[in-house]
């Protein structure tokens, strides 16, 4: 066990668990002192600030050097030696993997973070973490540094993790098992608005609407009490909410969660009440619905409001398919498919794999931005709506999809007064608690007759651009209200920007800065009369000048770097973070060490928006307009086809490092960054494959992340496949070496997905291509052993894989090592006999553990309890087993667990509980449903025989209810019930 250490709580140190008492108060400190760095030595300056503050005395040196020997003497009586080590410059105390409560929180929360979408698992997972903490940190250690400074951001981690908990629960409907400890977290920390807020939503869903709004009443005045100010955005938005009755409050059932994949708003949403209200009344009738309209005018925030709505109506989710970014038309439905969280990745057709998923569901599926990809869309949607009776779409575009019963309803801009209008500032209302609050909307400005009007001829809600840009103001600017005084001046801009709504929020930013009459000002002087479309075509529409207009007008706004960065940034899909704008943006124009400082320059505009909170790192992202508009700017400068270059070349830098990286210590790091860069590696990958000369860089980009293990740890081979194949389709120029490897790669994933045809022909191609290479190919080799183990379940795969594994550690490369040392093991075990198949799972395991990569451990004891199955210890091949599992789950693996829950349930049944053995098989059935993974030798023949038995065993009855129970028991990757 060796040591272990806790500073959640009161300072804990044991070895082997038995408690160390280290009495001395500075030893304490000193303790403490090294354990919040722990593993990283910590020089002497910053440990005598922690021990002896702003006066410590004269040799301080020597006495800091005497308590380090006095505290390794109190730690080596325990039989190991003292853990805390001199280094040049300062001291050092070495802590075990998860031998530290902190590091173990820390652990766990991360854990949190890529659950993600699974509110059962993220607050699990919490729970272990906040049981770590056993009362205040460092409490009893007498170190006003470590007090001051340290203990505070600690709890902050502790409120945080707390935050994110009870975020979950509600989400999962346990909102009145949340209320009691958020009527105390709300009295310990009064001025934390986001716990208000979880109790405001809670006593919402249990009833107690009147309790709600005075917990607003409540926190509004305390606010205005202590520090002046009023209750930030997220509180108005969700007292609001409440005022207006917002279905989307509405609770889920206990102990179910929301299902779907809607983003969360991350701002409050002004107006549209008629079009809401249109939009909700046509799909209860319509099956298809199209919202249309130009860039920028709001089309995807109105549609994921309704859908957000009418989620209750929707058993089966509501599902966001999102095709700003999808380049290929062909893609379409692989990427409708992964929207809907299908991860059936067998080589049957996408559209057979959705009519499957979807026909006995009742689903919305929110289609965005499918201007670009109409046709294929279309096509989709044609086969979908005819063969899903449940189905309802919700389409957004600029042009309609042109399928018959589609509704078509354009999206006009926000409604803005005429000249000269009055304000019709709503009477105050009284709220249960007796304060009067303004309803919500705060602000209606009604005309008629202004371009926009309602077919009644009034507005819709009157004044919908100015709210909107009250409401975005206020966010930039602190304090900022539109009021008798600049009245005017805030509709006169709206007018000017013709109420589009992206329009509206780029110059809300800049309220930051000036007046809205300065604002004005500024704006009558950049615009410009666009007297014709790009390709003098004719006059460009009214809304699309301003758009373009407003656009021109914040790009003018930029310094010169700026707008540079801002073009170049456009060849990025989706985020990406500050090291990939380095090194894909930086050159003598803008000097690496500059990219940041403008960066930030074009975060403090709102051209890019930035993302911290969760994230070690920043994120980054362009809305699509604006990413549009500066692809056009990057193509105006002649830089494009270079800076999609440097973009290919550094993600195929971070695939070979990922790929060299690979079962080693920074292994799950890896995995989660690549899952993370899918949309930009698919964009690189897509260059490659459409430019001329490029498709070698596509295939070496393809191979690298196959090495990565990146396709099956995301659970989608299928995709790897594509890719692959789309990349050796285009031979001229691809060197034999590269496309053997690329081949052989192909020729396991076709096996790993069932497709035994396809991977025979793949196999002949191999060798094939092979032929001629000096030396082989060690890749050859190992798809030949593959081969041998899942399509013919011969013996010689042991052999072959065996010299593949050679062969591939003689060319160092390691990752793809570990990969034909699994399947070698995997071979030993099913084909060998007792001795080689447990000599080489031991190896295997060894390796592993030697090497601390946390995936390709959870396969090696996979290996190991395959082995122990087949030619040892039943039980302890369910324990290893079990482990495997548990670790692929905690990492948010989703596809291994198929393979590790039916050898499980081969290990029970051989333990003899065959009822459990039953349930996992049940389990596995249906994993395999969801990833189209087949069976293929020599596990089909041993699954076969266990079934066999089990049904022997229990008789048809018991064994088909033991089936149903496992079949139908917790949702995607959940735990298989026993």
């Amino acid at each position: 066990m060796g040591f272990a250490f806790g500073v959640l709580g009161p300072l804990e140190v044991s070895c082997d668990g038995v408690p160390i008492v280290i009495g001395a108060a500075k030893q304490r400190a000193l303790t403490a002192a090294l354990l919040i760095d722990a593993n990283q030595v910590v020089p002497v300056e910053t440990l005598v600030a922690r021990l002896w503050g702003e006066r410590p005395p004269g040799g301080v040196r020597n006495t800091l050097q005497n308590h380090v020997l006095r505290l390794r003497r109190s730690l080596s009586g325990a039989g190991q030696p003292p853990p805390v080590v001199s280094r040049p410059g300062g001291y050092l105390i070495e802590v075990a993997d998860g031998a530290l409560d902190l590091h173990r929180f820390d652990a766990l929360r991360g854990l949190a973070r890529t659950a993600a979408g699974d509110p059962e698992r993220v607050s699990e997972l919490l729970r272990q973490a906040l049981a770590l903490w056993r009362g205040e940190p460092l409490a009893d250690v007498d170190s006003e540094l470590l007090r001051r400074e340290v203990a505070p951001a600690l709890a902050e981690r502790r409120l945080g993790a707390i935050e994110s908990r009870i975020e979950a629960d509600l989400e999962l409907g346990r909102h009145d098992d949340v209320l009691a400890e958020l009527r105390e977290l709300t009295a310990a920390h009064p001025l934390q608005e986001r716990f208000w807020a979880q109790r405001m939503l809670a006593l919402h869903r249990c009833g107690r609407q009147g309790e709600a709004l005075r917990c607003y009443a409540d926190v509004r005045h305390l606010l205005a009490e202590e520090l002046g100010v009023d209750p930030g955005t997220q509180l108005r938005d969700l007292h609001g909410r409440m005022l207006t009755g917002d279905a989307t409050l509405v609770a889920p059932r206990p102990g179910t969660q929301a299902v779907g994949n809607l983003p969360a708003e991350l701002t409050s949403f002004v107006g549209r009440e008629r079009l809401l209200g249109q939009v909700r009344g046509l799909l209860e009738t319509a099956r298809l619905v199209t919202l249309t309209g130009m860039g920028g005018v709001g089309k995807t925030r109105l549609a994921l409001r309704v859908a957000a709505q009418q989620a209750p109506a929707f058993s089966g989710g509501v599902w966001l398919a999102d095709f700003a970014l999808l380049a290929d038309p062909g893609r379409l439905e692989p990427a409708v498919a992964e929207s809907l969280g299908i991860r059936d990745q067998s080589a049957r057709p996408t559209r057979d794999i959705l009519l499957r998923h979807l026909r006995d569901k009742r689903v919305l599926l929110v289609m965005d931005n499918c201007e670009h990809v109409a046709q294929a869309a279309a096509e989709l949607l044609d086969v979908l709506l005819r063969g899903v009776p449940g189905l309802r779409v919700l389409a957004t575009g600029r042009q309609p999809l042109g399928l018959p019963g589609e509704h078509v309803l354009p999206v006009p801009p926000l409604t803005v007064t005429a000249a000269g209008e009055h304000v019709h500032m709503p009477p105050l209302t009284v709220t249960a608690a007796g304060e009067h609050v303004p309803p919500v909307p705060p602000l209606t400005v009604s005309a008629a007759g202004e371009d926009g009007d309602g077919p009644d001829g009034h507005h819709e809600g009157g004044g919908e651009a100015v709210r909107l840009l009250a409401d975005r103001a206020a966010a930039a600017v602190p304090g900022f209200r539109i009021d008798g005084h600049n009245l005017a001046a805030a509709v006169q801009l709206c007018r000017r920007l013709d109420g589009i709504p992206l329009a509206v929020e780029l110059a809300a930013v800049r309220l930051s800065a000036l007046s809205l009459d300065e604002l004005l000002d500024r704006l009558d002087d950049r615009f410009h009369v666009l007297t014709g479309h790009a390709d003098g075509t004719g006059p460009a529409p009214r809304h699309q000048r301003t758009l373009q207009d407003v656009i021109d007008w914040s790009h003018g706004l930029c310094t010169e770097r700026e707008q540079r960065l801002w073009a170049r940034l456009s060849v990025f899909a989706g985020g990406f973070d500050l090291a990939a704008a380095e090194s894909v943006c930086a050159d003598d124009e803008i000097p690496r060490r500059h990219v940041m400082d403008v960066l930030a320059g074009l975060v403090r505009k709102s051209i890019v928006t930035a993302h911290t909170a969760g994230r070690p790192h920043a994120t980054y992202r362009l809305l699509e307009t604006i990413r549009q508009y500066g692809r056009h700017r990057l193509r105006e400068l002649g830089e494009e086809i270079e800076l999609r270059i440097r973009h290919r070349d550094h993600y195929l830098r971070t695939a070979a490092d990922a790929a060299a990286g690979w079962f080693g210590p920074r292994e799950a790091e890896w995995l989660s960054r690549l899952r993370r860069e899918l949309p930009n590696l698919r964009a690189a990958m897509e260059f490659c494959l459409t430019w001329p000369g490029e498709a070698g860089a596509g295939l070496r980009l393809a191979v690298h992340l196959t090495s990565a293990h990146t396709w099956f740890f995301n659970g989608t081979p299928a995709e790897g496949r594509h890719w692959l194949e789309a990349a050796l389709a285009q031979r001229a120029g691809l060197p034999a070496p590269l496309q053997v490897s690329g081949t052989a790669f192909t020729v396991w994933i076709a096996l790993c997905q069932g497709d035994l045809a396809g991977a025979d022909a793949l196999m002949a191609a191999c060798r094939e291509r092979a032929e001629g290479l000096p030396g082989g190919d060690a890749t050859l080799t190992f798809a030949e052993g593959v081969h041998a183990l899942l399509r013919q379940a011969d013996p010689r795969a042991i052999a072959l894989l065996a010299r593949a594994r050679d062969e591939l550690r003689r060319d160092g490369r390691t990752g793809d090592t570990h990969m034909a040392t699994m399947m070698w093991a995997m071979a030993s075990a099913f084909l060998g006999d007792r001795e080689t198949a447990l000599a080489a799972s031991g190896e295997y395991l060894a390796e592993a553990r030697a090497q601390q990569g946390e995936w390709a451990l959870s396969w090696a004891l996979w290996g190991a309890g395959l082995a122990e199955l087949r030619h040892g210890d039943p039980r302890r091949a369910a324990e290893l087993l079990g482990d495997g599992v548990g670790r692929q789950r905690a990492l948010g693996d989703r596809w291994s667990p198929t393979w590790g829950t039916e050898v499980l349930a081969w290990a029970v049944a051989a333990g003899g509980d065959h009822v459990r053995a039953v349930r996992l098989l049940g389990a596995a059935d249906r994993l395999r449903q969801e990833f189209g993974v087949i069976l293929a030798e020599p596990f089909s023949q041993a699954h076969l025989d266990v079934a066999g038995r089990l049904r022997v065993s229990l008789g048809p009855e018991r064994y088909a209810a033991a089936f149903a129970q496992g079949a139908t028991g917790p949702g995607r990757g959940g735990r298989p019930r026993s």
